[in-house]
């Protein structure tokens, strides 16, 4: 197997304990440790979640703010216009052979780079524009981000040799918007199992005072596309079916407006004194989530798969999910899907799965079993290989990198760069 330089671009705080970032640190380390030489080109914004094997080059930063925050902002974008200047310096120096973009702005970086050097982009996929940008409010008018975003889902996974689409959805997506069938593969994001085998339930228990309590848990970001409103009204019905149940939100971090905003609706839904709001470093996280009876996914649709579903998944948790953002899952099966897309639907699922700790059991144990059977980073991680050695090789047929054994040193001969 041959082994690669890579440069993969993280247009987002890294290493970071949600979403993208998780996916992306744990993508790195897996591929480091089968080989490779991966060089993460970021912001500097990170919140030191561990990362080992992996180099990290970051643009310098601008201005005090060093919150960490998801979703557009001018702070970002300076960012993004600095990565393109950072990662032609690190195709430079450190002899790359592909670089692999992870979200749109690092797609967009990638493509000027990959135009410049010569060198094979893969886009990896895992969201669309127009499910996400309109929902932060970043762009007024309304109907100019829903323009743009169609702008970017149609040409951003134009500017790449290959692009990875997260689910079988996400992969029609991109060929509805007419790219070529041959340039997509559909490879699922990964999880580490056995990061989420031995959660001490009682600690978080006992830290928070929950007891026996019927505890349902949500983990992961709080924008609004994120579905935190459907879970916090749903929680009122559960509650008034069973007053002891409990829900814990759990954040890295947790914006100060978030935390206003649905702090004042549950007050106002009547159910605070029984929602707990609260931020864990990573190695935390297995704890509450065995702590947790029930996992809930709010999100009313999703294009790629969410990474706190296979967290969920990986800690054998029962979950609860809007059907359209666990497309991965069997209803009744690995989990319980619901639809229509209604807090009244999403209480009932909850409801029944508090009424029913057998099949609660079940569903979790196998949502575990399918994760470990098809969603290991180890297994992941060989298809991307497969998707690096059919790029670097139709690159060389192209006659734009030439061709060379595995047993030369990593320091290998380039096309001419323009630079």
């Amino acid at each position: 197997m041959r082994k690669y330089s890579i440069a993969m671009v993280a247009a987002c705080p890294f290493p970071a304990n949600h979403g993208t970032p998780a996916a992306i640190r744990e993508m790195s380390e897996e591929l480091a440790r089968r080989g490779h030489t991966v060089r993460v080109v970021t912001y500097p914004l990170t919140d030191n979640t561990p990362i080992n094997g992996v180099a990290i080059d970051r643009v310098r930063q601008i201005g005090f703010n060093r919150v960490i925050k998801v979703g557009p902002n001018y702070q970002r974008l300076i960012f993004d216009f600095l990565l393109i200047f950072k990662l032609m310096r690190v195709v430079q120096r450190h002899q790359i052979d592909v670089i692999h973009a992870h979200n749109y702005e690092a797609a967009l970086v990638a493509g000027i780079v990959g135009r410049l050097s010569g060198l094979p982009v893969i886009y990896n996929a895992i969201n669309t524009m127009i499910g996400e940008l309109p929902s932060f409010g970043f762009i007024r008018p309304q109907a100019l981000a829903v323009g743009l975003a169609k702008l970017l889902d149609y040409a951003t996974p134009r500017l790449a040799d290959a692009v990875i689409a997260d689910t079988a959805e996400l992969h029609r997506f991109l060929l509805d918007l007419g790219v070529a069938p041959q340039r997509v593969s559909t490879i699922n994001s990964g999880v580490r199992p056995e990061m989420f085998a031995f959660g001490n339930a009682s600690k978080v228990r006992r830290r928070f005072a929950f007891a026996n309590q019927p505890l349902i848990i949500y983990t992961g970001t709080f924008d609004e596309f994120q579905g935190v409103d459907y879970l916090l009204a749903a929680f009122k019905l559960v509650h008034q079916h069973d007053p002891l149940a409990k829900l814990v939100l759990v954040g890295n971090t947790i914006n100060p407006t978030h935390r206003t905003k649905y702090t004042r609706m549950a007050e106002k839904l009547g159910v605070a004194s029984h929602v707990t709001m609260t931020s864990c470093a990573l190695e935390e996280l297995r704890d509450f989530l065995a702590a947790a009876d029930i996992a809930v996914v709010p999100r009313a649709e999703s294009a790629g798969i969410p990474t706190k579903l296979l967290n969920y998944m990986a800690a054998g948790k029962a979950i609860v999910s809007f059907e359209k953002s666990a497309t991965i899952l069997e209803n009744g099966k690995t989990g319980r899907l619901v639809a229509p897309a209604t807090a009244e639907a999403l209480a009932e699922a909850i409801i029944s799965l508090l009424a029913d700790r057998d099949l609660a059991s079940e569903l979790g144990w196998n949502a575990r079993s399918l994760a470990l059977r098809c969603f290991d980073w180890s297994s992941i991680v060989e298809q991307i290989e497969g998707v690096y050695d059919k790029v670097l090789a139709e690159h060389v047929v192209k006659g734009r990198m030439p061709l060379v054994s595995n047993n030369q040193p990593r320091g290998r001969v380039r096309a001419k760069r323009a630079f």
